[in-house]
């Protein structure tokens, strides 16, 4: 399947064929980054789950790189808007209802189920599971402390649900899990490897809990390997844990959307 994920100027950029009979299509929302390797990951993403269920799905950014929201629903007469985001946080509550909103007063007869946040859901543990088992790092080892990072949020309740994620993660059978953010919020990924070392724990990795490659999964490698960390394993990108996530949502937003706030 070809890919546009970047346009110069206003046009719906879809990322599977036509529209399925019966299928509503999927405008997907990504923060959006200035790192090329961001779009490719989400195209990625987005092309396992149209191979699965073939149907119209297009792409839209926040921010940084186009297409716009707007211009992904241009030419659509209905829409589930999937923010494909790991927390509820700002952008899920502010940036994209607004959005949607500004273009549902230009297009009043436009019909838009939105959904939520892909996370929290027990199959991003899966996913992340499966990058550290990439990395050598087996499931629930008991020899092992996992520093299970996000981007970080000024929502202080974007902030605990990690921290609860981690919480859960625990009772897998690791050494421990800890919540550590890139931005935002303390502590630090490096902070949270050396404190896990100078606790006594045998080995430390990370497990960052991003959707794509960029700024903060480069700093997120970095500094931890830095701080002592054993393993960085590789962010989530196309996980087929994700696939599954994004088509439960899809589901659930066609039956009950969530509200947006006018």
């Amino acid at each position: 399947m070809r890919h546009s994920p970047v346009i110069p100027s206003g046009g719906p950029v879809p990322l599977a064929g036509g529209a399925a009979p019966g299928r509503v299509p999927l405008v997907a929302v990504a923060h959006g980054s200035r790192d090329p390797r961001a779009a490719a990951t989400v195209a990625a993403l987005l092309d396992a789950f149209a191979g699965r269920v073939p149907m119209d799905v297009r792409v839209a950014y926040l921010d940084h790189c186009a297409p716009t929201l707007g211009q992904a629903l241009g030419g659509l007469r209905e829409a589930v808007v999937l923010p494909l985001l790991l927390t509820e946080a700002y952008h899920s509550r502010v940036d994209l209802p607004a959005a949607l909103n500004e273009v549902r007063a230009r297009e009043p007869r436009l019909r838009v189920r939105y959904g939520r946040t892909l996370g929290p859901h027990p199959l991003l543990l899966s996913a992340l599971e499966r990058r550290l088992a990439e990395a050598g790092v087996p499931a629930g080892d008991p020899d092992t402390a996992v520093v299970l990072v996000s981007a970080g949020s000024s929502d202080a309740r974007a902030n605990a649900v990690v921290a609860e994620l981690a919480r859960g993660w625990r009772r897998s059978g690791w050494w421990t899990v800890a919540p550590a953010y890139a931005s935002a919020a303390a502590p630090t990924p490096a902070k949270a490897v050396a404190g896990l070392l100078r606790a006594g724990a045998p080995r430390v990795v990370v497990a960052p809990y991003l959707l794509a490659p960029g700024y903060f999964a480069d700093k997120v490698r970095r500094d931890a390997l830095a701080a002592g960390a054993e393993v960085v394993s590789d962010v989530l990108g196309p996980a087929p844990e994700l696939v599954d996530v994004i088509l439960e949502r899809y589901e659930a937003a066609r039956r009950e959307p969530v509200p947006v706030a006018g």
